[in-house]
């Protein structure tokens, strides 16, 4: 094969690859090294990071200030050894009790607009913060309420189920098949709560991993029925990542995007052409946003 031919199949291959990653941008994921151990002394080390193709940190790591452990007993631990790269963040988990673990973090954020002194003013951050910053009977107050998970599940011996359940917040999974029993080839029945109740007609997407060996991504998708469960069969073995998203109200962010926590439009890194800070502008109205977003393991039969 002549020079230039080679350039032409190297162009062309780089384009075919680069067609996916514009569709699949920027998703989370936390990916465990096993999802089923057996013995004393087992330990798990996870991956978490934000990219365009799933489960190859190719963008940004994902910070893990908010990730916990959810032991089979219930109780809370802290992750071990957590280390932040370029591209990707790693963490250790000692699994020290038989049982199924709950890894992730479970996010409840507050978007706010409000005017004061006849100045627009603009909030994001905690539900904490919103009732310290943000004045009581501020005028003209629009909010935008989000609760965001991203968690995944190991099992150390015989699986459990104390980690699914509900509280009441966000959107929950509550498997009727354990997700660490998931089999290629075989039908698995899951129920999604919204706020502790069946989110009823809610769109579910899986995607597998190793998208960059197929010729097209894999996504598909899943509907829940009235009392929010679903059946999904995964094709194939391997990781998939699941994902669903509920809004309501006006949950876009408005000319700019959010500032920081406390902070307004066109704060620090912000601005308008020419350097100039950018002006806050109010939400269009109150809303509503809950995603949840899981690694899960399909078996071999």
């Amino acid at each position: 094969m002549s020079l230039r031919n080679r350039l032409l199949a190297v162009a062309a291959a780089g384009l075919v690859l680069a067609l996916p990653l514009a569709a699949n941008a920027h998703r989370g994921w936390i990916v465990p090294s096993f999802t089923v151990l057996s013995g004393d002394g087992a330990w798990v080390t996870l991956d978490a990071a934000i990219s365009n193709e799933l489960f190859y940190a190719d963008h940004n790591p994902m910070r893990l200030d908010a990730v916990t452990v959810t032991a089979p007993d219930g109780s809370v631990d802290k992750i071990q050894n957590p280390a932040t790269g370029k591209y990707r963040s790693t963490f250790d988990v000692q699994l020290s009790k038989p049982g199924t673990y709950k890894i992730g973090s479970a996010v409840s954020t507050v978007m706010a607009s409000w005017t004061q002194d006849g100045q627009v003013k603009r909030f994001r951050g905690s539900p904490e913060d919103f009732a310290k910053q943000v004045p009581a009977g501020a005028a003209d107050l629009k909010t935008i309420k989000s609760f965001n998970r991203n968690e995944t599940f190991v099992t150390r011996d015989a699986p459990t189920t104390t980690v699914f359940a509900p509280t009441g917040k966000g959107l929950e999974l509550v498997p009727v098949t354990h997700p660490n029993d998931l089999v290629a080839g075989e039908a698995a029945t899951f129920k999604f709560l919204l706020d502790g109740k069946p989110a009823a007609d809610l769109e579910v997407t899986f995607a597998p991993g190793n998208s960059r060996y197929r010729a097209t991504p894999g996504d598909f998708k899943v509907k829940t029925g009235a009392d929010g469960a679903f059946k999904v069969t995964f094709p194939e073995a391997g990781m998939y990542w699941m994902n669903a998203v509920v809004r309501t109200g006006e949950t876009g962010r408005g000319p700019g995007g959010p500032g920081g926590p406390g902070g307004g439009m066109g704060g620090p890194g912000g601005g308008a052409p020419g350097g100039a800070p950018a002006p806050a502008t109010p939400l269009a109205g109150d809303g509503m946003s809950a995603s949840y977003t899981a690694t899960l393991e399909a078996l071999r039969p």
